[in-house]
């Protein structure tokens, strides 16, 4: 579409600084090569633990394929994905875009993320351009300490390994967290005890932003900020469906399907208020609500996600 813009013009910055400090999520992590109209290669994978693709690597380049072949004016409010396939990190994905409408004031886009010939992510964004409305409310955003008061991740981490009581499992555990170079900063408010495995309610919330600088102000920045907040929004999401069940062992857990709602502007590479909660577990799934608040108070973001979980079962006590 003429005057659209490209993944490269979304994803680049007009100068480099002296000292380059671009998020790798500008620069790799959501970076896709155009192959030909509406469509697109992926080749940069963030790997979890899991040693399967990062289900929001593939949620936030799928965005930024939808994105390319709309308009500046129009920016995405919703998107609905679902993971059909566990991703392959040591192959591409591929990423084909079909323009499945384009209206007045919408425009609907349809992902399919490819791998080895068959998809393992299927998204539907809708782009909407901005129209005012007397019509607005919102929820209030819960009281929190602020970023500043509180640890990041990391430092929590290197606090537990100062334990001398800690036991040895839980110290690799925790070392191989640390080896995980996870391009975002988290800082936990009341963060879980997972140590004593206790069970807990099933809510969770913290500070989150992208590590890096995002965008320079140009047109594009705000669909990147959106394709970030796309990819953040995955990241320690589903575990709090987990929280009341911490005595279990868990044999498997994937996401089965994404969703984003984008309701006003914010910066991804400051800080956000992530307030996640799961209000039903059963039948080896688990639903979890989210929502992203930027610091004055504004709701930037709701978000949902259903997954699986398997438990690991205890054999039977033999009766003989």
């Amino acid at each position: 579409m003429d005057g659209s813009l490209q993944p490269e013009d979304v994803l680049e910055l007009e100068e480099k600084p002296p000292q380059d400090l671009r998020s790798v999520l500008v620069t790799s992590v959501l970076n896709l090569e155009p192959l030909d109209k509406d469509l697109y290669r992926g080749s940069h994978h963030w790997v979890p633990s899991t040693q399967r693709l990062f289900g929001g690597q593939i949620v936030g380049q799928a965005l930024v394929a939808a994105a390319s072949s709309v308009s500046e004016q129009e920016h995405v409010h919703s998107l609905h994905c679902y993971f059909v396939r566990a991703g392959d990190p040591k192959v591409p994905v591929l990423y084909q875009v079909e323009r499945t409408r384009d209206g007045r004031s919408f425009s609907v886009r349809s992902v399919k993320a490819v791998q080895h010939g068959v998809p393992i992510l299927t998204c539907q964004a809708s782009f909407h351009c901005s129209q005012e409305s007397p019509l607005q409310h919102q929820f209030t955003m819960p009281t929190v300490p602020p970023p500043e008061e509180l640890l990041t991740r990391e430092e929590l981490i290197y606090k537990y390994l100062k334990d001398p009581s800690l036991v040895e499992k839980h110290r690799l555990g925790l070392n191989k967290i640390l080896a995980q170079d996870v391009p975002i900063e988290i800082k936990p408010i009341n963060p879980p005890d997972m140590f004593h495995r206790l069970p807990q309610e099933p809510r969770q919330m913290f500070w989150v932003r992208a590590k890096g600088l995002l965008g320079n102000g140009s047109p594009g920045d705000m669909r990147l900020h959106c394709c970030v907040a796309a990819y953040i929004s995955d990241y320690s999401f589903l575990g709090t469906a987990l929280l009341p069940h911490l005595q279990l062992r868990m044999k498997f857990m994937a996401s089965l399907d994404h969703s984003m709602w984008f309701h006003a502007p914010f910066r991804a590479d400051e800080w956000m208020l992530y307030e996640c909660e799961s209000h039903w577990a059963g039948n080896s799934r688990g639903l979890v609500h989210g929502r992203l608040w930027r610091r004055d108070g504004v709701l930037a973001v709701t978000c949902a996600q259903e997954g699986v979980f398997r438990v690991k079962q205890d054999p039977p006590n033999s009766k003989l």
